[in-house]
Parts: structure tokens; C-alpha cells; sequence
């Protein structure tokens, strides 16, 4: 019988190899010893784990006798990025909002319950934000996920609302369902999201959604940059440009004509 709490089909030693990777990938470079301590396990448990994730590929043993990643995970990330055909005909809209504004351009997709970033072209500006594709975004304090919250069924938003966990990443973030639907409620009216130091301190980003061939706000992009830079003006100037480029996108994927 599996423990209290877990499903019948719940495999805890998978889920504790999983774990391993996601421990190697958010502090690098680990010994056996110090992985145990995550997993509340031996030692000698911690480096079978790794033992066996290395003959597989996925990790290896460094000089110094620690464990690390192999580049066999971001292989298996960069397969399933390929797998959103969108990006390859996207990418040339970000290519056109990049030289148009001069700030880094960012291409979402809306998994459910967070922003996964598809694709960016970056600023040729030195200070700008550097967001790794495959990545997972919030979508209550980003222009990617407002854009998109804004546009959702009901009963969706509701289910998000009542689902996130709210977490202030900065002094100026929305923490509450009361406050981001009166923020929804803007969006709605404008057409496009702003983030205004919700993510982080210096950073503000404009989002519009992309809607597919449902009419769903599946997809979104963004335009990002420091705050001496992105201004009133500027913004005014980038959603004017925005928006129309994510309505093309829109229809060239199949969205219904409003």
C-alpha cells in the first residue's frame, strides 16, 4: 500500500530522482553528502541516485568529486520548446517589434497556471533583463501572463484566483484576487498589460495577448525593459506598435475574426 496521502500509482523513488535534478539545477554543483541532506536521506541512498542519473547521461561527476547536470537536460527542454512550431513562425514578429523599439522582446505561452517563455530577442542595450527560454513566469506580476489572465473565460480566472500562490516579488506586486481583477479590468479596456516593477525593482514591460484558433489568449508577448528607459512615452509608443502586431499573429495562426 503506497503511504497516507499518495496515489496508489505514486513511484516516491522516481520522484525522488526528479528531485535530484531539480536540486542540481537550482544550486549547481553537489556532493552526495550534501544532496542527502535535501532529500532527508543517507549518503549512501543520495549517491545511488546520482550514480544511476550519471550512467544515464544526465549527470556528471566533476574533478573536485562533486555532482552536476549534464548538457542531456537541456536537450531534453530545447525537444519540447521545438515542439511549439509557433516559435520558428513568430520569431519574426519579435524580429520587427525588436527593431522597432530597441528593448528585449518576449514570446509567451500560458500553460494553465504559469507563463512559459517560448522565445525573447534581447536588447542590444547592456542593462536589460535576461530571461532564459523554458522558463516559468508568474502571470499575476508580469505583462506576459496579465495579457493573457485578462482575456480568459470566467470561470478560468476564477480557478486561478483561487489556485495561485501570491508571493510579493516586489514591494509593488499584486498580492490579491480583489486588486489584479480591478487591474484585469483595465487591461480589458486598453487592450494591453503593463508591468510596473511587479516582477522586480527598475523593470517595467508591456504584454498583449495572442489569441489561437479558438479565440483563447493562449499566447503573448511583451516588451521589456529598465524603467529610465521605458517611460510614459515609450510605452505609448511600443502598445501603438504592440497590439496590432499581436492581432496579425493572431489571425495568421487561425484566431476568429472579432
Amino acid at each position: 500500500m503506497p503511504p497516507k496521502g499518495e496515489k496508489y500509482y505514486f513511484v516516491a523513488s522516481l520522484a525522488k530522482g526528479l528531485r535530484v535534478l531539480e536540486l542540481l539545477a537550482a544550486n549547481g554543483d553537489m556532493s552526495a553528502s550534501r544532496m542527502a541532506g535535501h532529500l532527508d536521506t543517507s549518503r549512501a541512498a543520495s549517491h545511488r541516485f546520482l550514480t544511476t542519473l550519471r550512467d544515464l547521461g544526465y549527470v556528471e561527476k566533476t574533478e573536485e568529486g562533486q555532482f552536476r547536470l549534464t548538457f542531456k537536460v537541456v536537450e531534453l527542454g530545447m525537444k519540447k520548446l521545438d515542439g511549439f512550431k509557433i516559435r520558428h513562425s513568430v520569431h519574426p514578429f519579435l524580429q520587427e517589434m525588436a527593431l522597432a523599439c530597441g528593448e528585449t522582446v518576449n514570446f509567451g505561452h500560458w500553460d494553465g497556471t504559469a507563463i512559459v517563455h517560448l522565445d525573447k530577442i534581447n536588447s542590444t542595450e547592456v542593462l536589460r533583463l535576461d530571461v532564459g527560454l523554458g522558463a516559468l513566469a508568474p502571470a499575476y506580476c508580469t505583462g506576459l501572463g496579465k495579457a493573457v489572465l485578462a482575456f480568459l473565460p470566467s470561470h478560468e480566472l476564477e480557478d486561478y484566483l483561487e489556485s495561485v500562490e501570491w508571493v510579493a516579488m516586489s514591494p509593488k506586486t499584486i498580492t490579491t484576487p480583489e486588486k489584479l481583477k480591478t487591474e484585469i479590468q483595465k487591461i480589458r479596456k486598453r487592450g494591453y498589460a503593463i508591468d510596473n516593477e511587479e516582477l522586480s525593482l527598475g523593470l517595467r514591460c508591456v504584454g498583449a495577448p495572442i489569441f489561437d484558433h479558438q479565440g483563447r489568449s493562449t499566447y503573448a508577448m511583451s516588451v521589456s525593459g529598465p524603467t529610465q528607459r521605458m517611460t510614459k512615452k515609450k510605452i505609448n509608443t511600443i502598445q501603438a506598435k504592440l497590439l496590432p502586431l499581436c492581432s496579425r499573429i493572431s489571425r495568421m495562426i487561425g484566431a476568429p475574426e472579432k
